[in-house]
């Protein structure tokens, strides 16, 4: 079967524009970091980095993806929360420093600049160079100052180096309930592949509808299969069945809706830039592979 090109909607790329750079600079420090810097930090709040993850102000899901709490490495100790200005009054030296170690720590809205260079020239100062190769670091500041038109490019590049934006033709056996979203984006971060599965079993899409805009964990997407009489089976895959990959420990990491032969409704995660999208079973496989399949059917 052809791939078909999908892409997000002009109202929805706008939306994705005013959320990806959130309006609060968070910076993560190693523990040396703070006596560097002591002297600038008025003006900010400094988080010990188990006070910050655990803060339900920095928890919200914009917050988390944007900055991809899940890749920052564990020698970050504090976390400096600042006003988009804050940034712009450090000299050259602190500056450099401090946009340097969030490269070497793995926080998100960072990437070589071989990548955004394309989009024309960006101040030098948000250049910097680390681990051999000269990264932009995207701050709240910088991100005002671009063109609307550089943002949205900028975005569509972002986004299909984590979801391409093709899909297979959406099928005429597609419950009509996800017809309205099949090969669609979402306006914002939240919707998971959990939400996305869980809705698409629904008997009562009318008053279930607003599930598949929520971020599941894992327990109470197995509730929820128990409670919709899904139970696991040692069969193939059949059309209204449950895929659901799970980790060493029996956790759920990724599930998916299979509609009829090789063809699911799925979402790769809970980004706005995942789409919701009919993928056949050979993508699900590749992309899940380190992972154990597990059927669920309804009995």
């Amino acid at each position: 079967m052809i791939d078909i090109a999908i892409r997000p909607t002009p109202e929805q790329l706008q939306a994705w524009i005013e959320a990806y750079v959130p309006e609060k600079d968070l910076f993560f420090l190693r523990a040396e970091d703070i006596s560097f810097l002591q002297k600038e930090l008025t003006g900010t709040l400094i988080f010990p980095r188990n006070e910050f993850f655990s803060h339900s102000s920095y928890s919200e899901i914009q917050l988390v993806n944007s900055y991809t709490y899940w890749m920052i490495k564990k020698d970050a100790a504090f976390v400096i929360v600042a006003p988009s200005n804050w940034i712009i009054a450090l000299n050259e030296e602190k500056k450099e420093y401090l946009l340097k170690r969030q490269v070497e720590l793995g926080r998100g809205m960072t990437g070589p600049l071989s990548l955004f260079s394309r989009f024309g020239n960006f101040p030098q100062e948000y250049i910097i160079e680390a681990e051999g190769e000269q990264h932009v670091v995207m701050q709240r500041a910088l991100w005002e100052s671009l063109p609307n038109e550089v943002k949205e490019v900028m975005l569509c590049t972002i986004a299909q180096q984590y979801d391409a934006w093709d899909a297979k033709p959406v099928p005429s056996t597609l419950p009509a309930h996800l017809v309205p979203y099949a090969n669609t984006f979402a306006t914002k971060s939240g919707a998971n592949c959990l939400a996305a599965t869980l809705f698409a079993i629904s008997t009562e899409p009318q008053l279930e509808e607003w599930i598949i805009q929520e971020w599941v964990h894992d327990q109470t997407f197995e509730e929820k299969l128990r409670l919709a009489s899904y139970v696991k089976t040692e069969d193939s895959f059949k059309g209204g069945d449950v895929v659901a990959w799970v980790n060493d420990s029996g956790v759920v990491q990724h599930a998916a809706y299979c509609i009829e032969g090789d063809l699911f409704f799925n979402k790769s995660g809970q980004i706005f830039i995942n789409p919701w999208k009919i993928v056949d079973w050979s993508d699900l496989e590749q992309n899940w592979e380190q992972f154990t399949p597990q059927v669920y059917r309804k009995m």
